[in-house]
């Protein structure tokens, strides 16, 4: 409906804000040359640690200020370059909510500043955490406003105001621990000091690399507007289940490895060992995620949101999305840890052009797919054809409208282009770090150990789903993944995976 695609769409206007000067930033810049300086024994050099680290954030709180006045003020021409289509009343209730979501969403980047240096000072916890407490406060806040009866324009308002108390909750919970891992941090503005330019060489390619994948996600958004009505919606919710396990997993051992991947950018065999590590790691895990969102999503999206308004023609249409995202779940997910590998070495310019040419596919593949996919539609749970193929032009502007209207396909053309992209990234970005690992045993594909266990756990949940499908979503959806991961764990250890071992010891079900 109109207050949903009006939140996920402002939601992701100002997150272009979090994208590209946070993490992944810092990530390519900041912490490769803070990592270096931060073991430092000696005292002096543990001073200039501190100047640099108080000098970034200093800079990035100003810079950050700036482009968070520029886009309250300037909501409306925003929304409009972004969203050029969409409805009247969609397109006025999303300028209100991007306004009151800036703020807070500057306050996310500088808590991923926090983030570069608790990860690495070696401590991962918090910084991993803390994001529950920004989303804790959009769904407390929401659902006050719910009970108390509000219009669903007013709930969505409601939200944007817990977007921006979460992003402050999530610095300031992060702060104190950030003082005492390195408590000489203080605010400064020490340009001169060579590691701050060396950071500030960095920062521009890591924007440029950094931006031109939150291109992508602009570019999905411009064109979901094209589509009919629920699009954007439905685009976004698939986003936010297909983005947690890379935010989960993928994301989580990167970032762990980066500050490592730095020290060790001497010792090419340290740093094979390591990426073989780290990419069985993050394949263990998103494997079987991308499996169960392909196999057992349906169940899954009613298990989470099939209740209210969101009936089973909306749960088969999100799941259908997913599905088509998750096609590229392990290439997106593994690409970052290769990324990591090229920032370590000072390499930041070759991931930028990789992510400008993915951008480039996905929206060329994306859009042509879209128009293909929006000649089908979702009716009484089934796919059926409602258009002439091939298809070159959009629907009418009154189906487009029409919430009533069977919910079309167009984002699963969209989700498709995406992941096909993914895959383009990966296996160049592979490409690159082979020749950084040159003389050394390649880190060899985890699907080799993987495959089967996928596999074996794909067949029991989608059966499972299919024998249980009169049931509940709350009963299929625990029921099917549940079995399903326990085979998975049991054919993954039997193969001796690293990680599957791992899991098994630290629930002291089976003792090395």
């Amino acid at each position: 409906g109109v207050a949903a695609d009006a939140f996920k769409a402002a939601l992701q206007i100002p997150g272009l804000l979090q994208n590209v000067l946070g993490e992944g930033v810092l990530s390519a810049s900041f912490v490769p040359v803070y990592a270096n300086m931060a073991d430092a024994e000696d005292d002096e050099e543990a001073k200039r640690a501190d100047a640099v680290a108080g000098t970034v954030a200093s800079l990035l709180a100003l810079l950050t200020a700036l482009i968070v006045f520029v886009g309250i003020v300037a909501a409306r021409p925003i929304t409009k370059v972004i969203l050029p289509f969409v409805a009247d009343e969609t397109f006025e209730l999303t300028v209100d909510l991007v306004r009151i979501m800036w703020a807070g969403l500057g306050f996310i980047v500088l808590s991923a500043w926090c983030l570069g240096v608790l990860n690495t000072h070696r401590r991962f916890f918090l910084s991993y955490v803390a994001p529950v407490v920004w989303n804790a406060a959009q769904v407390v806040v929401a659902t006050v406003a719910w009970a108390r009866g509000w219009s669903d324009a007013d709930i969505a308002r409601a939200a944007a105001w817990g977007v921006a108390i979460g992003g402050l909750l999530q610095f300031l919970v992060q702060l104190p621990a950030v003082w005492r891992v390195a408590p000489g941090i203080r605010p400064a503005l020490k340009t001169q000091l060579e590691p701050v330019r060396e950071i500030g060489r960095r920062f521009g390619p890591a924007v440029l690399g950094r931006g031109v994948i939150q291109v992508s996600a602009f570019v999905d958004l411009f064109l979901a507007g094209l589509l009919a009505a629920g699009a954007i919606s439905g685009l976004s919710i698939a986003q936010i289940l297909y983005l947690l396990p890379i935010g989960v997993f993928a994301m989580s051992v990167a970032a762990a490895d980066l500050p490592e991947l730095s020290r060790e950018k001497h010792s090419i065999p340290a740093m094979a060992a390591r990426l073989r590590t780290g990419q069985e790691r993050i394949a263990f895990y998103v494997l079987f995620c991308a499996v169960m969102f392909v196999t057992a999503g349906q169940a899954i999206i009613g298990f989470l949101f099939g209740w209210g308004e969101f009936n089973d023609d909306d749960i088969v249409f999100v799941w259908l999305v997913l599905a088509a995202y998750s096609l590229g779940l392990m290439g997106s997910a593994v690409s970052r840890l290769y990324q990591n590998a090229c920032f370590a070495n000072g390499d930041v310019t070759g991931p930028a052009r990789l992510a400008g040419l993915r951008v480039t596919v996905a929206a060329v593949l994306g859009g042509l797919l879209m128009l293909q996919f929006e000649r089908f539609g979702i009716v009484d749970q089934s796919v059926e054809r409602l258009g002439d193929l091939p298809a070159w032009d959009l629907l009418p502007a009154e189906i487009r409208a029409d919430e009533a209207a069977p919910q079309r396909l167009g984002a699963v053309g969209l989700a498709m282009g995406s992941a096909i992209a993914a895959w383009l990234e990966f296996f160049l970005l592979r490409s690159r770090v082979r020749r950084l690992l040159t003389g050394t045993r390649r880190p060899p594909g985890p699907m080799r150990i993987l495959a089967l266990p996928a596999l074996c756990a794909g067949l029991v949940a989608a059966g499972t789903s299919w024998l249980l499908g009169d049931l509940t979503p709350l009963v299929v959806a625990p029921v099917a993944v549940g079995l399903a991961g326990t085979l998975y764990v049991a054919l993954a250890y039997g193969r001796g995976s690293h990680s599957a071992i791992d899991l098994l010891d630290s629930t002291r079900l089976v003792r090395r």
